[in-house]
Parts: structure tokens; sequence; C-alpha cells
């Protein structure tokens, strides 16, 4: 699926030929959402991690990163387990039983010791569980491949398994607070659709429970409401109260799926939606006031 990116659609202001638009979606819509609104952010709460080591690996293009391991008593420990029965997992068909909680934290541009430009990754763990890699190896293995698996699932990389721990050094860059959140996810609403989204069978090692970015509420509504038409619009409203403007919103939109990020560190929401759109006729307006994004997307036809 191609996306497209258009930093215009986060104008603070409509156009004036928008409006009308605008107006007349949102008063449909409102019928729709009678005695609903948009629920609360989920809470919250920021923690600033300990420095803990440094290490310098690379992506399959050869890029050069850093990936700050880091630990909080905020993250809670994986199981116990011993060395023997790492082994057994290890050897075992399906692994993914054992899931190791952590924070990833958003990627950060740095200086290496050479002067060129870098990125940098943050991984938070627990303290008990960054003792028990940093005095054995074949945890510290363990847990650097599931470390790197969770930054190509979370950033779409590819990296090489290839590392280097650095000497005298904990961590490349400032130390940032992360949002971690407090409750679970909320119920999401969503469109009844006759097509379903399908995950894949296999879990990942990485449980990512503590999650540097919050998952904002948000409620979407076709235009004609009647399930037995095809809709002509979808009105996306998003609920972002830590945001104050739309330049820190960066929004792509792809025929079936919204992706955004509301920077530093706030926000990231990734959706697919049950109808195919019209990006590059789309429009969003983000209200200051209420703290809400509100995305009109034309509907292809059928």
């Amino acid at each position: 699926m191609a996306v497209t990116t258009d930093r215009s659609l986060l104008s603070a202001e409509m156009k004036e030929e928008e409006e009308e638009l605008y107006e007349q979606l949102l008063l449909q819509a409102a019928k729709e959402m009678q005695g609903t609104s948009v629920p609360p952010a989920q809470e919250s709460k920021q923690i600033r991690p300990q420095p803990g080591f440094c290490v310098k690996a690379k992506t399959r293009s050869s890029e050069k990163i850093f990936i700050n391991v880091c630990k909080s008593d905020q993250i809670p420990p994986p199981p116990d387990l011993s060395e023997e029965d790492l082994v057994i997992l290890l050897e075992s068909e399906d692994p993914s039983g054992y899931r190791i909680p952590m924070s990833l934290g958003e990627p950060h541009a740095e200086v290496d010791n050479s002067g060129n430009g870098c990125t940098a990754y943050d991984i938070v763990i627990n303290p008990t569980f960054y003792n028990k890699i940093h005095s054995n190896k074949l945890f510290m293995e363990f847990f650097m491949t599931i470390g790197f698996e969770g930054l190509e699932n979370k950033y779409n990389l590819e990296m090489s398994r290839e590392w280097r721990m650095l000497k005298n050094r904990k961590f490349l860059g400032s130390v940032v607070e992360q949002n971690i959140r407090t409750k679970s996810k909320p119920v999401i609403q969503e469109l009844k659709s006759s097509t379903t989204s399908t995950e894949s069978g296999t879990k990942p090692l990485v449980s990512e429970v503590e999650s540097s970015c919050v998952e904002p509420d948000y409620t979407i509504v076709a235009e004609p409401a009647d399930q037995h038409q095809h809709p002509s619009f979808l009105v996306a409203e998003i609920s972002l109260p830590k945001v104050d403007s739309a330049r820190s919103l960066l929004l792509d939109l792809g025929e079936d799926r919204i992706v955004l990020w509301a920077r530093p560190d706030l926000y990231h929401l990734d959706i697919y939606i049950p109808y195919n759109v019209i990006p590059e006729e789309s429009g969003s307006q983000f209200n200051t006031n209420t703290g809400v994004l509100t995305v009109t997307m034309p509907v292809q036809p059928v």
C-alpha cells in the first residue's frame, strides 16, 4: 500500500472553501454520535530512565545506529527464568510464550565521537532484569535479539545482528523522560464493516506494555450512516488533549490507513479503516480549544 504524506493536511485553520463542507459533514456526523463523546485520553505518567549501557549497531544498509539500554523500576520484570529454562525455551518450537516488558523510545538524532550524525534509540527495562542480562552472556544475547526485533517491528527497520557494547559510555545523547501508560488500552470505537482485519498468529517476544507514546482515543463515523449504503465520507475524530499546536502533528494517510505522530513523544496512532479513501482529497482540522483532530476522508466509489 502506498502511503502519502501531506503536512498541509494539518493546517491550523481551514480554508474558506472547505469550511462549508466540514460544517455539513460534522452536522451529519453529530446525528450518529448523539449521546456519545470522545472518551478521555489514557492516563499516563512520565518516567526518567537511568542510563545503563550503550550498544553500537547498524542497519542492513550499513547505517550506524546506537541503542541506549536503560532501566526503570516503573517497568515490570519478566517472569523469572533460569539459564537452563532459557536454553529449553530457545530450543522449543514456539518461544513466544516468554515476553520481556520494555519501553521503546522514539529515535533521536545524535553525533558520534567522529562528529558524524547518527540515530539513537532508547530501550528501558526493569532493573532486576537489567542486572541479570549484565551478568549473564546468554541472557544478554537473548535480550539484544529481542530488542532488535522490537525496534524493527515498531520503526520498520532492518537491522544487522552484529553489535558491540561501548566501553566507558552509558548513554549517547541526553536522557529524555518517557510517557508510560498507567492503565490498559481503552475500547476502540470503529465502523462496522463486512471486512475485518486479521492479526499474525506469531506473537512477538517483545511485550511493550509500557509504551513511550500513548495511543489516542478516536471515533470514526461514516456518512451517510446507512449501513446498507456505501458511504461517501469517513469522519475521524482523534482526541489529543496534550497537544498545543498542529505544528507538532505528522499525519500520513493511505488508501486504507491512518498514521499519526504527535511529538515530542506524546501520541502514536496506526490504524486500518474499513473503506478505501482518497488521500489527496482529504483534509483535517485541529481544534486547539478541545484538543481534537478531525479528519475528513472521501471514500472511493464502488
